[in-house]
């Protein structure tokens, strides 16, 4: 006797990417998009460019596309984010907690509000805004994807505060994961170099990096959307677990 395996395409489904406008949170969107899905890009800043990519989502297949800015730290944010979605769509099926900052805290300098920001966007606003959207997602045996870091798990010098937060929600995602199960599925997806800091880097210190890999190679936000269509479309008892993406920079 064989089992058929199901592969589904996220047709109908919606979907909402925090800091979605931009860079990997951008490559997600249209990753699932391009599988079928309705996308919520939220942003706090980058409204041009949220805007942009929503037409661009629009003009491939109509009113499949939004957009709704909000600051992550704001006490109302999760549920007006999640209120968005379903006003735009009528459902929530996948959450994407992809929103992030990010910049050294060295031991001596670190002040309250670092702590508070780096903590609020890494660690206290996926749990606040998983917590807003569980009922709906309960509703439709949705999934949450929590983008972690290998820095969660090996922390990056200079940054013992993300290294911190980052390390919560690698906890968060299998703490939600018993909590929220059987309907919810909740994953995490931790990169390693695949995009390089806005901020300037240094050749050396980019070849320093890509020799600590396996495949002395770098990745790109591409190699992330699809580990995020995989668990979206493809893994349907997979959940509590966190898939390091990172050219075998954890190993």
């Amino acid at each position: 006797m064989t089992t058929r395996i199901e592969i589904s395409d996220l047709r109908d489904q919606v979907v909402l990417v925090t800091g979605g406008a931009r860079r990997v949170g951008a490559a997600v969107a249209r990753a699932l998009h391009a599988a079928g899905a309705n996308v919520l890009v939220h942003y706090r800043s980058s409204g041009g460019a949220a805007i942009a990519l929503a037409d661009e989502l629009n003009r491939e297949r109509p009113n499949s596309a939004a957009t709704h800015a909000a600051d992550l730290l704001d006490a109302t944010a999760p549920d007006a984010l999640v209120e968005a979605a379903l006003r735009a769509f009528g459902r929530l099926d996948v959450l994407i907690n992809n929103a992030s900052t990010f910049y050294p805290t060295p031991i001596g300098t670190i002040t309250a509000a670092q702590w508070d920001d780096l903590m609020g966007s890494n660690l206290k606003a996926p749990l606040f805004l998983s917590q807003a959207a569980a009922p709906s997602l309960r509703a439709n045996r949705g999934l949450i994807i929590n983008i972690v870091d290998v820095h969660g798990l090996r922390p990056l010098k200079a940054h013992p505060v993300y290294s911190a937060a980052k390390a919560g929600l690698a906890m968060l995602t299998r703490s939600l994961a018993r909590e929220l199960g059987p309907e919810i599925r909740v994953n995490g997806i931790a990169p390693g170099p695949v995009l390089w800091p806005e901020k300037s880097m240094s050749d050396a210190l980019k070849q320093e990096i890509i020799g600590k890999t396996a495949l002395k190679r770098y990745g790109t936000p591409q190699d992330i959307a699809r580990t995020a269509l995989f668990l979206a479309k493809d893994a349907p008892y997979i959940t509590g677990q966190i898939i390091a993406v990172d050219g075998g920079r954890s190993i």
